[in-house]
């Protein structure tokens, strides 16, 4: 008689794709950084399609999940699945919402409208309800930007991100691969609709609760959730002999940073860009991550620590972003004079989610695992 030690032991990571993960966060705090100069233009922002990193993770998550999980439901429940997935992504929520109450006022600025009068029981509420990651109503909005998690505006994603598990662990894990083609199909024809007919020519949104925002938000977690797990079904991997990592990053960095298509006279021409990215280019990124090696020392390193990193620095950065645009806002900055500060906010995300990462995420996790997934299951 032995031991389980846990419920279920982890699986191997994909070790590329857990850096490919770290490069595309890289990418969005950069993103962000640029999106405080850009005065609400999408035609002239720096890093221009940084948000599609948003639509990447979604099929990063749906290849992960089904490689992790789907021949486990024979040994595994449902309740158990979802404590897995809460204890893996949960706690840095709730640090989010804290960092986020933290932060909230050194950004006074008129770029945030919703700002004035704001009490601090307001704010201690607010962060609270953030902690459950559910949505805020409109009229709960302290900001003035219709987010949902005005704190903390990114946790909308991991709002669909709980979504996309949950519509997994109830139903699509028992879908076949037919049935799991059909769906992503219809899918990737609401993406291409939503890219081609969006009136700023982009997929950008479903961060607000409302019903244009859900709308946005769900179209962009469908296709490219369960196409990541049709993805891993079907074992469709390019085997690539030679430094898969850089090529795949090489990849992301320049498709998130390629500049507007069409202008505000095309705007179709952007939209068909931006799905043609989604639909087709994202899988072969995965396809080739997934199907790829790393064998040097730094490179596992490197994707080791952006694998790590990546998560944190993607849910705790924007209160540091949040300040910095008050900043350029409230003294009409040029990238020129943001510059420096600009550097500064980007390491400064960097060590905030390494901390977190140290000396709250891992330690936390592991107590929450010890505690809800250790058992004294008995196996011959």
């Amino acid at each position: 008689m032995n031991t389980q030690t846990t419920y279920l032991a982890s699986k191997p990571h994909y070790e590329i794709l857990d850096g490919l993960r770290g490069v595309a966060a890289v990418m969005v705090v950069a993103f962000h950084l640029f999106e405080a100069h850009s005065g609400g233009s999408h035609l002239t922002q720096i890093i221009n399609h940084g948000y599609l990193a948003v639509d990447f993770f979604f099929m990063l998550s749906g290849f992960v999940i089904g490689y992790a999980y789907d021949d486990r439901w024979s040994r595994m429940s449902i309740g158990t699945f979802f404590k897995r997935r809460v204890i893996r992504l949960h706690p840095m929520v709730i640090m989010g919402s804290i960092i986020g109450a933290a932060f909230f006022f050194f950004q006074k600025s008129p770029c945030f409208p919703g700002m004035d009068n704001v009490s601090v029981g307001t704010v201690l509420i607010i962060m609270l309800y953030g902690c459950t990651l559910l949505p805020l109503p409109l009229k709960w909005d302290i900001r003035g930007w219709t987010e949902m998690h005005p704190l903390n505006g990114p946790a909308w994603s991991l709002y669909y991100e709980y979504i996309g598990n949950i519509l997994y662990a109830l139903f699509v894990r028992k879908f076949n691969k037919v049935a799991l083609s059909v769906l992503v199909f219809l899918a990737a024809c609401a993406t291409l609709h939503l890219c081609l007919t969006a009136p700023k020519g982009d997929i950008v949104g479903g961060w607000a609760l409302n019903w244009e925002q859900q709308y946005v938000g769900f179209v962009r977690l469908l296709y490219p959730f369960f196409a990541g797990l049709l993805l891993s079904r079907l074992g469709w991997l390019i085997r690539v002999k030679k430094r898969a990592f850089w090529w795949c990053s090489l990849m992301i960095v320049v498709i998130l940073s390629v500049p507007r298509i069409g202008g505000e006279d095309h705007f179709w021409m952007n939209g068909l860009y931006e799905a043609l990215c989604i639909i087709f280019i994202f899988p072969v990124i995965v396809s080739m991550g997934a199907g790829g090696k790393v064998t040097g020392k730094r490179s596992v390193g490197i994707c080791k620590f952006l694998g790590d990193i990546s998560y944190p620095v993607y849910i705790t950065h924007y209160p540091l972003i949040y300040t910095y645009t008050a900043w350029a806002c409230n003294n009409n900055a040029t990238i020129a004079e943001g510059l420096p500060y600009m550097i500064l906010t980007f390491v400064g995300a960097f060590v905030l989610a390494y901390a977190c990462l140290k000396l709250y995420d891992e330690p936390v996790r592991k107590w929450l695992t010890n505690r809800f997934l250790k058992g004294s299951r008995k196996v011959k």
